[in-house]
């Protein structure tokens, strides 16, 4: 008995609607579609009246309470109480779930080949399609199932990503603004060209590096040069003239300001100080007298004088009022004497009458006022010289300054001068001991290239010559720049013939731009005295296979009556060997003479009769 299939599970039943009318491989029939939701049908009910529903679309119809069934309605069969939808009122259709399920399905996505039944679509396919469009769940873009992912983590503007630096989370829209504040971000100090140096020390790495420039001290006064810190001390030695004029400007200039405001401000405050006084004397002379005189009952005649006295004292004060807010008293006529303009009063004492209290009230009023304004035009005056005084003490102390700067920089000079001496007896010494180094190195030279030769030499009368690099050196000698090489010497015996090879990689004589040439040197040793001459030892010349399978020999006699062979005069004799050595088309195809660009050389030397 075959298994069943098992069903999706119960969960899905009440949470989706019908499946789309586009996943039917074959032609829709009515019976397969919800009559709420008009797509095919998803675990179908059947109600009483015969109609079938999606779960869902049949418990979200019923949610609210009892419906009419708008399927019946609009087959005009509706009719109570089958036809109202309720729930309790239908039951899962079995049959026509299978028949549905069992229905053929293509994918609805465009691009996807899927194909299978319903069920299967609903197991495996639906809502897993790869070529499903969704909406990202952060920018709202849609995209395919299968790049989601992709998306989220390159694509996404609205994706967030952790800070390398300080791995706080950010979203990538904002990756510019975070790197402006990021406190580990990497900055690059532009003195000391420090790199990786984070933003939270940056500041503390600045304040103490040397090479960051700043601007000078005296730029509040007008120097624009910004220098390296670890240079700022040699910058104002340098520019102390300079930083002194600057300096004497700047005083000179507020001096001036200084002297511009003070002359006229402090003459007239003078002349209304001597104004004020003169009035405040005259006003209290009159108050004085005004408050001594007895006061009587007013005889005939009194109506007038007191009415002219009051408006002659009324129009006094008014012209003294006038006179001193103005500041003009020293230009109109002196007043008299207060006992002279009052004597015809006194001696006679029946054409008097007292002043009313109003006027004394203005009188006094006045004389407040005259002496508030003496108080605040002397606390001006007093501020003044103080100013005054306090920039004379500014000005001689930055002189002071200047003459002790004068000092600093005559010693500065002096300094600079012995300095300058200083450096060029060290100059001259550093000079000399670069002539010694030179010297040395060559001595060096010397000594080590004795040394290779030294570790190169034998004593056995057999040399073996490895010559690496030769197409660059073959180059070297068709182009004419070393058309030969010496190899290192070798000898016979530790107190022996001294000898070495000489090689042409372009030939020479008769084997030039045809042939390998190999020559036997002679060389001039320490114990030639002691041997036997002419040299007449024979001699065997081989270019080595290096697959030990056919090598090129080539071995001759020595003529005794060449002077090759003689006891040499100068440093080594005349070459001689075989101009015809090896055929250089020999060398150019393909052979085992030359493997990783390196050939090698042998010499023999028979040691017979020695």
């Amino acid at each position: 008995m075959a298994t069943q299939e098992p069903s999706p599970p119960s969960s899905m039943e009440n949470n989706k609607p019908g499946f789309p009318r586009k996943i039917l491989a074959n032609k829709l029939e009515d019976k397969h579609l919800c009559n709420c939701c008009h797509n095919i049908l998803r675990r179908p009910y059947q109600a009483q009246c015969g109609h079938r529903f999606c779960s869902y679309c049949f418990n979200r119809t019923v949610s609210n309470g009892p419906q009419k069934c708008n399927a019946c309605i609009k087959e005009d069969i509706f009719e109570e109480p089958t036809s109202i939808l309720k729930q309790g009122c239908a039951f899962p259709d079995n049959a026509a779930r299978r028949e549905v399920e069992n229905l053929s399905a293509v994918c609805i996505h465009e691009s996807c080949t899927w194909t299978g039944s319903i069920k299967e679509y609903e197991l495996n396919h639906e809502g897993k399609c790869e070529f499903m469009i969704i909406p990202c769940p952060s920018c709202k873009e849609r995209v395919r199932l299968s790049e989601q992912e992709r998306h989220s983590e390159r694509e996404c503007p609205e994706r967030t990503l952790n800070c390398k630096y300080c791995k706080e989370p950010f979203h990538f829209k904002n990756i510019k603004a975070h790197d402006e504040i990021c406190p580990k971000y990497p900055m690059i100090c532009e003195g000391c060209a420090k790199k990786k140096i984070p933003r939270e020390k940056y500041v503390d790495h600045i304040k103490f590096c040397s090479k960051f420039r700043t601007p000078c001290r005296f730029h509040v006064v007008g120097c624009e040069m910004s220098v390296e810190k670890e240079k700022i001390h040699d910058h104002e030695r340098a520019c102390a003239y300079e930083h002194l004029n600057l300096l004497l400007h700047y005083i000179m200039g507020m001096k001036v300001s200084m002297e511009g405001l003070q002359p006229q401000g402090l003459e007239l405050a003078g002349h209304k100080l001597v104004e004020l006084h003169q009035s405040l004397r005259e006003l209290e002379a009159r108050v004085s007298l005004l408050s001594h005189t007895p006061s009587g009952p007013p005889v005939q005649g009194a109506a007038s004088s007191s009415s002219s006295s009051s408006s002659s004292s009324t129009s006094s004060a008014a012209a003294a009022s006038s006179a001193c807010s103005s500041g003009a008293l020293a230009s109109a006529a002196p007043l008299p004497h207060p006992s002279s303009a009052l004597a015809p009063t006194l001696s006679v004492s029946t054409s008097f009458t007292p002043l009313p209290s109003s006027v004394g009230a203005a009188l006094e009023l006045q004389l407040h006022s005259e002496k508030t304004k003496v108080a605040e035009l002397g606390r001006r005056c007093i501020d003044l010289e103080v100013k005054a005084g306090t920039f004379e003490n500014v000005v001689c102390v930055l002189n002071r300054e200047v003459e002790r700067f004068a000092t600093t920089m005559e010693a500065s000079n002096r300094q600079h001068r012995l300095d300058q001496d200083k450096i060029e007896a060290l100059s001259n010494k550093v000079r000399q001991l670069e002539r010694t180094v030179g010297l040395k190195d060559l001595t060096v030279a010397e000594i080590e290239g004795r040394l290779r030769e030294m570790a190169a030499t034998t004593f056995d009368g057999v040399f073996v010559w490895r010559i690496s690099d030769f197409t660059k050196k073959r180059q070297d000698a068709i182009a004419g720049r070393a058309p030969a090489m010496f190899s290192p010497a070798f000898y016979t015996s530790k107190y022996g013939y001294k000898m070495c090879l000489r090689i042409y990689l372009n030939g020479d004589g008769t084997g030039r731009s045809s042939h390998l040439s190999l020559f036997f040197v002679v060389m001039r040793g320490l114990s030639d005295a002691l041997l036997k001459w002419p040299f007449n030892q024979k001699v065997t010349l081989m270019l080595l296979d290096q697959s030990n399978r056919e090598h090129i020999i080539d071995a001759f006699r020595p003529d005794v009556t060449s002077s090759s062979f003689q006891r040499p005069v100068s440093e080594m004799n005349i070459a001689s060997g075989c101009p015809l050595f090896c055929p250089l088309a020999k060398l150019d195809s393909k052979n085992s003479y030359i493997r990783d660009d390196t050939i090698f050389i042998k010499a023999i030397v028979d040691l017979t009769g020695l």
